[in-house]
């Protein structure tokens, strides 16, 4: 793929990152993969550079949960409470009072973010409920951060959520392993993903980038930064360190049908389920933020009415640079994204680490590598 050094080289020298790595491919392999930049450090960014992925977690998460799915451990449609019984009479937040909840919570719900859960970063009455209550964020790995309010009954709305670290639980509580074993177990172990870890080993923090923050004069300074290693839970919506390498490989499962080099990590159906709208009538709303240290608002293909599988985001229409319509799509807090497009077999991921969120000069660039994918 002619040209994708240069693009990478010319977002760091224009000061967009200070580092990104990049990796696309389809289903019979890598197509690309290439750096630019440093960690922050004055070492190079690699392909194999470990980060924060925040929000790429979720897909991985997913996958471990739906695995227990297929094995008829979890069901999508019971109500969750049977397995985490902390969820049975959940409250609403509504004009700044609690009320009980219509309806119950389900798996399915949990997955696509219509749970009636919320991000406080993108709620400002729940974070200031969680402010006024002394709830710390889940990013705190602390158990309290879950013993949130819902701020819509269930199955009424879209809102994103801490649903997926929810859906965790719910795998813990039904095998009794910790989030991190199933998912090495399952998920990352299988498909030969060695840098994917909760906790950051030798290896990892060897290869380490570190944080940025955008400033008011539009530079990029580090910050101090790090998940907790010895958390009181494993945050199955955003708890990973990981390498674009690592999840382009979990990308092409994906374009495999659930399966990479021999591994089968999911069947087909299960796949094709996934990757398809569960919401329905609901759309996913435009995230506003109310915490703006972390994150701009989020812009969701403005104009575009997109839905909601077990787990990404999927665009009703054809991208404007490039993905099909039915693609697959997400991103981490840190300023890393992925796309999965199985009807041109294509994915896509680049890592970068900075704050806030959905940053302007990082989406252009994500936008430049699609083109560029597609047009190679």
């Amino acid at each position: 793929m002619q040209g994708m050094d240069s693009l990478l080289q010319a977002a760091v020298e224009r000061g967009d990152v200070v580092g990104i790595a990049a990796a696309a491919g389809n289903a019979a392999g890598t197509l690309y993969e290439g750096a630019a930049g440093s960690r922050g450090n004055g070492l190079p960014m690699t392909p194999d550079t470990v980060g924060w992925i925040a929000s790429m977690t979720k897909a991985i998460t997913t996958t471990a949960v739906l695995q227990l799915v297929e094995a008829g451990r979890l069901s999508l449609d019971a109500p969750i409470a049977e397995v985490l019984p902390a969820l049975a009479n959940p409250m609403v937040l509504e004009g700044g009072t609690l009320r009980p909840a219509k309806g119950v919570i389900t798996l399915r719900q949990l997955l696509t973010h219509t749970s009636g859960f919320a991000y406080n970063m993108w709620h400002a009455d729940l974070a200031a409920h969680m402010a006024k209550e002394g709830i710390p964020s889940t990013g705190t790995c602390q158990k309290r951060a879950l013993a949130v309010p819902l701020v819509a009954d269930p199955g009424t709305a879209w809102s994103y959520s801490i649903g997926i670290d929810w859906a965790g639980q719910a795998a813990e509580a039904v095998t009794g392993k910790t989030l991190d074993v199933l998912i090495r177990e399952g998920v990352t172990g299988p498909l030969g993903m060695t840098d994917t870890v909760f906790r950051l080993g030798p290896e990892q923090r060897a290869k380490l980038t570190a944080m940025h923050a955008r400033g008011a004069d539009g530079g990029l300074t580090p910050i101090p930064f790090e998940i907790p290693q010895e958390p009181e839970f494993h945050m199955g919506g955003g708890g990973l360190y990981g390498t674009a390498r690592d999840y382009l490989r979990f990308c092409r499962m994906w374009l495999n049908g659930g399966t990479l080099d021999g591994a089968r990590v999911l069947r087909p159906e299960t796949v094709a389920e996934a990757m398809r709208d569960h919401i329905g009538k609901l759309a996913v709303q435009q995230m506003v933020s109310a915490v703006p240290d972390a994150t701009y608002d989020v812009p969701l293909f403005p104009g575009m009415r997109c839905g909601w599988g077990l787990s990404f985001l999927v665009n009703d229409e054809a991208g404007p640079d490039g993905r099909s319509a039915g693609s697959v799509f997400w991103a981490g807090l840190s300023n890393c994204y992925y796309w999965i497009d199985v009807k041109r077999d294509r994915a896509g991921v680049i890592v970068t680490q900075s704050l806030p969120f959905a940053d302007p000069r990082v989406l252009a660039v994500l936008g430049e590598f699609e083109r560029a994918v597609y047009a190679a």
